[in-house]
């Protein structure tokens, strides 16, 4: 679960190649950073809850 954290970084680091190389500023791809974050963010929030959800049943096995 402690590396889902690590799926917005290299999202956000391949974004900013991304906008490097095809020479579009940072300011202009802030929309794109901010996609990445709530859509991580969701995927984060959601697989904690089924984690936490769940909890009770793995610890039966």
């Amino acid at each position: 679960m402690a590396r889902l954290f690590i799926l917005p970084i290299l999202l956000c680091l391949f974004w900013t190649l991304f906008l490097h190389l095809n020479g579009v500023p940072l300011k202009q791809g802030k929309k794109g950073f901010i996609y990445i974050i709530a859509i991580s963010a969701a995927v984060i929030i959601s697989l904690g809850g089924l984690l936490w959800l769940t909890k009770g049943q793995n610890l039966r096995n």
